[in-house]
């Protein structure tokens, strides 16, 4: 029986179409997806949602008149650079709870995402300051996030499966995307880029993962960025439809360090990363979206042409296949 990817690290720069992927793959029935893909059932890692949440505690935290922790302003990039090392520890943690059982409801749900947020933070060496706001701030702070939290809490409970043993035969796909400012010279200084962010995943995924890269240029991933965006939640909360600010896409995401990193490597179709005193080659693959392939899968299934869908389909399952042959080696 054809075994599938074990885990897929799902990468691009924003827009670029790995939302749109997802949501290609999860139309292609499962034979086919094995086949074609060598996917098995996927179970699904986003750090997107907690980007989110991140600009929601933010906003209210402002309101208040504090300085965001996250963010001083809507439109500008994250104050602490070394929250990137933050979302891929809360990716670490979510993907230790795919094993774990189904979680127990937290008597506030914004106390529990608030707490994580604190110590995957110390983790990386930056200030937990959730946990040090004034007690009545942060009881505001609490209340008026809380039904996003429980949100966030229901999504991530919906996608783990009653027992560990449960994923087996399954592909874990965890999407995230990282880069740096527009011009910026090659490599990325840590904790910036790909090769910062793939050496904070654990060694259990990093031993079992590979890599599918979605290839657009930073113009393009600028401009599919501003067609896609939607106002309201709709959009902010929507992982096909939110938009990102001009400004955070020239400076966090003016270039980003794939092309570096595989032309570095020194096993061909690699990205080798160094970390914790090991080393793992990922294997790697490209899906090139330079010329859009993907936007239209934004919309309902019954509206996609099939011209359009043979040209995804065709693509992506060269990549898979150079990703599988790769992951064999």
């Amino acid at each position: 029986m054809q075994r599938p990817l074990d885990i897929v690290l799902l990468l691009a720069l924003p827009a670029s179409g790995k939302s749109e992927v997802r949501k290609y793959l999860a139309s292609v029935p499962p034979e086919q997806a094995l086949r074609d893909f060598h996917l098995g059932p996927t179970a699904q890692l986003d750090d997107y949602p907690y980007v989110h949440m991140m600009r929601r505690i933010a906003a209210v935290l402002q309101e208040e008149g504090h300085d965001g922790i996250f963010f001083t302003s809507p439109e500008l990039p994250m104050l602490e650079p070394r929250d990137w090392g933050t979302l891929i520890e809360l990716l670490n943690e979510d993907f230790d709870d795919l094993h774990g059982g189904p979680p127990t409801p937290p008597e506030s749900h914004a106390d529990w995402l608030c707490r994580r947020f604190d110590a995957a933070r110390a983790r990386v060496g930056a200030d937990p300051a959730l946990g040090k706001l004034p007690a009545p701030l942060r009881a505001r702070l609490l209340s008026a996030i809380e039904d996003e939290a429980r949100a966030l809490w229901e999504e991530k409970r919906a996608g783990i499966p009653a027992r560990a043993a449960d994923l087996q035969g399954k592909t874990i796909v965890a999407e995230f995307a990282r880069g740096g400012p527009e011009g910026a010279r090659l490599p990325l200084p840590s904790p910036l880029g790909y090769q910062y962010s793939l050496g904070r995943l654990a060694d259990a995924i990093l031993s079992r993962a590979t890599i599918l890269y979605i290839w657009v240029t930073p113009e393009e991933s600028r401009r599919k960025n501003r067609d896609r965006a939607r106002p309201g939640r709709e959009g902010d909360a929507s992982i096909l439809h939110h938009g990102v600010p001009e400004t955070v896409m020239r400076q966090d995401y003016g270039v980003d360090d794939i092309e570096y990193l595989i032309e570095q490597a020194e096993r061909p179709d690699t990205v080798r990363i160094r970390t914790r005193g090991k080393t793992f080659d990922l294997p790697v693959a490209r899906f090139d979206n330079r010329v859009d392939k993907t936007s239209f899968l934004r919309a309902d299934p019954s509206q996609w042409s099939p011209s359009e869908v043979r040209t995804v389909h065709t693509g992506l399952q060269e990549a898979f296949d150079r990703l599988a042959r790769a992951a064999a080696r």
